[in-house]
């Protein structure tokens, strides 16, 4: 998982999942299954106005989600948080103040971390102030002097019936006993529990049950000992630790739609059969209505319901409601009922532009067209003229408008049974400022000049070398020095990607160093891979001020147009795309392609997201309760696996890769997807261009889809021709991403030679102690940094804090050298080739520019280095055996040697497809020289850990000497 992904906050409740025994005489928290509740006890400022809440993580791949979610409570020293965490003793849990928007409180500007030491008996709690990074473990303005429970409960039901009704409670570990709720208040029922707590357990135990176990209000809720006041609600697992607002009006929750012909009517208490004599659904033939459960109701109807239509359900207690589409919309039938396979958003011509929307579930369409300002964001009295679109085939609403309609915005205001919305379409290739309007334009008037599809010749996806950058990293040094400059003109911007002959300034001067474009040029990488440059929300950078925030993207808006705050007029919708063209043209012109990040698998808001407006409930995955899925971490996942997300994501990459001429695209937390989809993806592509790249990130997410048809590693073998990133040869070269000081082989940890043999292979099944995910080693992207976590060095840095600067350089190049000899297809972070350092900080998303940029004063300082990788590359294309493409020639032509600890020799052979020399390599992770026996015959030293390249250092024959920490190629003469 990713780490920019926490970003947006929802409101979590409080679950507890123990399922309770009809009549426990004693339980202990522990039993309550694999959790930790976490409870964070939180002092802001004096004169604060700002709306904090928490935002919580886990610091390890095996569990997820991320969460956000409010102070549920107060207490003398502050607000309180308290959340069941599915982890029972996790490692590390870190814990962030925050708003929605990411703003952090003074701090929270560092992160902080619960450690294991911290949790005591399942319980982690904690106390932090605002404008005090220390995170205490005990109340710093003191303890309250008893450790007895004395705690009054308040329990509300909606009947306001009481009687009889009382809680079984019990000390952690402890006897249980039986209190009545003898009072009522203006809650409902109060009851005082006392006992003695003499081992200060954090924990007590509650159950409210009627008389002796003859029925009991849901599972057990676990409470703070300590909290002197706690509010209980029926059916509501949640321990509120401040009164809740509660409606106490009898009315109908919900009525959904499960079928075309089933709906599920769900009240707020208990009801008899009087109710089902006085319901009445209006809107289509009933043919029967049943009483499922206490609280809920199912309709059947006659025939298939219109999902478009008002159908109400009224009683004269309960009220009305009208029926929603709930899970109908992600079935089978209704894909197969309503599922559009034509041409979905704006056909433009100079004489008339269609507009088509799928948007089945609607009332009623309506296209609203903008004049659009040049200067300012478009407001409602630039709203120029309403339209009625008229019902299409299969969900469609369609509409033609007449005229030359270049340059003019457009809405869909889109009406459901629960009101009207305004939605930027879906499709919309281009869009005004902060994407909040669509825009028609003549995309011929968007090409720059010299515009062709011309590209650079990929023989094989393993020939690529990737380099991972972001627009304004690459250009903005000047932000931290008045001495020193990037010698870039347009900062932050397409434009300055592709700006050449540009060079490092210090005071002014031009020096020998080259920057942004012709340092990638001049390094030798293939492949430019640019963090997210579509239209992202305006929340992250806001398009009107684009210099005041920075964000890396991960918050998709509106996934066809691209990102205005790059572009240098973001207010013309055409500049944004003509200088995108610019910029990918440029880098076609240098013999360099690109490669866009894509992230289809979820939205910044799903709520407020375009998709959810249009068609509530279709475009995500659903939790069994109802809730979002959060596999991603950031609240929500989107279907993939549904017809018309399936669409949208091959739509949307096609338009890219034809109208922008893209080269690869990187699918971000690509796990989330489903094979099927992303097989799609591939052959869709194929017939625009094969040599494009389709990779991404297989974790396997914590989605609710079956096992078996997520686009991850397990099912590589499913996905020809799309790759993934190689996580196993990531953590083995330097520990894992998420344990701070976890070593891997290049920094001191032993036993891990065949791990990293694994990755040397691609991955693929080469014997028996060496196989990994991989059918076939194009299916491999190897890397050892990324945008995401700490950077190589920083990572060194926290490992190897004792070891000397010269030696953590030679880890660096160590990990590199074994990166680019390694086959698959090489991926490389930028700024990794001068030991890129965010000074520590693991997840830079919306850091400043002074952590972010690609610093050119420390290329220059390490000019060595950079070298030493740009020596690498230019090794690794002369030499097409380190490139195979088939499992079959890997296991024929690479042959491993056997050799001390820590060190790794293998050979490739001359009869590898295109290989004309025999090369031999040796990795050594030891803190010392290791002599290695060559094969027989005399060879050229072309790599030895200071030099790489395809020139011959020196000759050697019979033994070589590998430095510590250093790699080591020969080739045969």
């Amino acid at each position: 998982m990713v780490n920019k992904r926490w970003k947006q906050a929802w409101a979590v409740v409080l679950t507890f999942a123990l399922m309770f025994s009809m009549f426990p005489m004693s339980s202990s928290a522990l039993d309550k299954g694999k959790s930790t509740l976490v409870v964070v006890h939180y002092q802001e400022a004096p004169d604060n106005q700002t709306d904090w809440n928490l935002w919580l993580w886990a610091n390890n791949p095996d569990y997820f989600p991320n969460k956000g979610f409010a102070f549920n409570g107060e207490d003398d020293f502050g607000k309180v948080a308290a959340y069941e965490f599915p982890v029972d003793s996790p490692e590390k849990l870190g814990l962030i103040v925050r708003t929605d928007n990411w703003e952090k409180d003074k701090g929270s500007e560092n992160d902080r971390f619960i450690t294991s030491d911290m949790i005591k008996d399942g319980v982690a709690e904690v106390w932090i102030k605002s404008g005090d990074s220390t995170i205490y473990t005990s109340n710093p303005d003191g303890e309250t002097a008893t450790t007895d429970v004395d705690m009054k409960v308040h329990y509300f039901r909606y009947d306001n019936t009481y009687t009889d009704w009382g809680l079984w409670t019990w000390p952690d570990g402890g006897d249980g006993q039986s209190i009545n709720f003898d009072e009522t208040d203006a809650f409902g029922g109060v009851a005082n529990v006392t006992f003695a707590n003499p081992d200060a357990k954090k924990l007590i135990g509650l159950v409210t049950k009627k008389g002796e176990w003859a029925e009991k209000d849901g599972e057990d809720r676990f409470a703070l000992s300590t909290a002197k006041e706690i509010w209980l609600v029926e059916g509501d697992s949640t321990i509120y630790y401040s009164e809740p607002v509660i409606d106490r009006s009898p009315k109908i929750i919900s009525f959904e739609a499960d079928t075309f012909r089933q709906a599920e009517l769900t009240l707020n208490r208990v009801i008899d059969e009087k109710f089902l004599s006085e319901l009445a659904v209006e809107g289509a033939t009933v043919e029967s209505v049943e009483k499922t459960g206490d609280k809920s109701v199912t309709v059947r109807f006659s025939a298939d319901i219109d999902l478009a239509a008002v159908i109400t359900a009224k009683h004269p207690t309960f009220g009305d409601k009208v029926l929603q589409a709930g899970d109908v919309l992600r079935s089978p039938e209704f894909d197969a009922k309503y599922a559009y396979d034509g041409k979905l958003g704006v056909t433009y011509k100079q004489s008339k532009s269609q507009f088509v929307l799928w948007a089945p579930t609607a009332q009623d369409v309506k296209l609203e067209l903008w004049n659009m300002p040049k200067t300012r964001p478009a407001s409602d009295k630039d709203l120029k003229k309403t339209i009625s679109m008229k019902r299409g085939e299969r969900g469609t609403w369609v509409a033609e408008v007449r005229g030359d309609l270049d340059g003019i915005g457009y809405t869909y205001n889109v009406k459901h049974a629960s009101g009207s919305v305004r939605a930027v379409d879906p499709y919309a290739t281009a869009v005004g400022v902060n994407g909040d309007q669509g825009v028609v334009v003549d995309l011929n008037e968007t090409k720059p000049k010299r515009w062709n599809s011309m590209k650079p010749k990929l023989k094989q996806r393993t020939d690529a070398i990737i380099y991972e950058t972001h627009v304004r990293d690459l250009s903005i040094f000047d932000v931290t020095s008045d001495k020193y400059d990037s010698g870039i003109t347009n900062k932050g911007k397409y434009l300055g990607v592709v700006e050449p002959g540009t060079r490092l300034l210090v005071n002014g001067k031009k020096t020998a160093t080259k920057t942004g474009l012709d340092h990638m040029k001049d390094l030798g990488v293939t492949h430019v891979q640019f963090i997210p440059v579509y239209d992202y929300n305006t929340a992250s950078v806001d398009e009107t001020k684009p210099d005041a925030s920075y964000n890396w993207g991960y918050d998709p808006k509106n996934y066809n147009a691209p990102e205005g705050s790059y572009s240098t007029n973001p207010y013309d919708a055409k500049v944004r795309i003509r200088e995108m063209k610019q910029m990918i043209q440029g880098l076609h012109d240098n013999n360099l392609r690109a490669v866009m990040d894509v992230v289809y698998n979820h939205m910044f808001d799903a709520q407020a997201s375009n998709l959810h407006k249009i068609v509530p409930g279709y475009y995500y995955r659903y939790t069994e309760g109802g809730d979002f899925a959060n596999g991603t971490g950031v609240g929500n996942d989107t279907a993939s696996e549904r017809k018309m997300m399936q669409k949208l994501i091959v739509d949307s990459v096609v338009y890219w890769a034809k109208e922008y001429h893209w080269d690869g695209f990187r699918f971000d937390l690509m796990g989330i997807h489903d094979v099927k989809t992303m097989n799609q993806v591939r052959s869709a592509l194929n017939k625009v261009d094969p040599s494009i790249l389709v990779f991404g990130e297989g974790w396997d997410l914590s989605t609710p889809l079956d096992p078996a048809k997520k686009a991850n590693q397990k099912n590589a073998y499913k996905m020809p021709g799309i790759a993934h990133f190689n996580d196993n040869i990531r953590d083995g070269l330097k520990g894992s991403v998420f344990v701070d000081t976890d070593n891997g082989f290049i920094n001191g940890k032993a036993g891990l030679e065949n791990r990293i043999k694994t990755g040397i292979v691609g991955e693929i099944d080469y014997s028996a102690d060496i196989k990994g995910f991989t059918k076939e080693p194009t299916q491999a992207i190897t890397y050892v940094e990324a945008h995401d976590n700490h950077t190589l060095w920083d990572k060194l840095e926290l490992t190897n804090a004792k070891t000397s600067e010269a030696d953590r350089t030679k880890m660096h190049r160590l990990a590199s050298s074994i990166l680019l000899t390694s086959q698959g297809t090489t991926f490389i972070h930028a700024g990794q080739e001068f030991m890129r350092t965010k000074e520590g900080d693991h997840n830079s998303y919306k850091s400043p520019d002074r952590i972010n940029q690609m610093d050119w004063k420390r290329a220059a300082d390490r000019k060595a280095d950079v070298q030493y990788m740009k020596g690498l590359i230019e090794m690794r294309k002369d030499n097409p055996g380190l490139r195979m493409t088939k499992a079959v020639d890997v296991k024929k032509n690479l042959k491993f040697y056997k050799a001390e600890a820590n060190v790794i020799s293998y050979s490739i052979d001359d009869k590898a497809p295109g290989q004309k020399k025999d090369l031999f390599i040796t990795h050594n992770a030891n803190a010392k020289t290791v002599k290695v026996k060559l094969p027989s015959g005399q060879w050229n030293l072309i790599v030895d850990g200071k030099q790489a390249g395809t020139k011959t250092i020196k000759r050697v024959s019979g033994t070589v000497d590998v430095p510590a920490y250093g790699s080591v190629v020969v080739k045969q003469r």
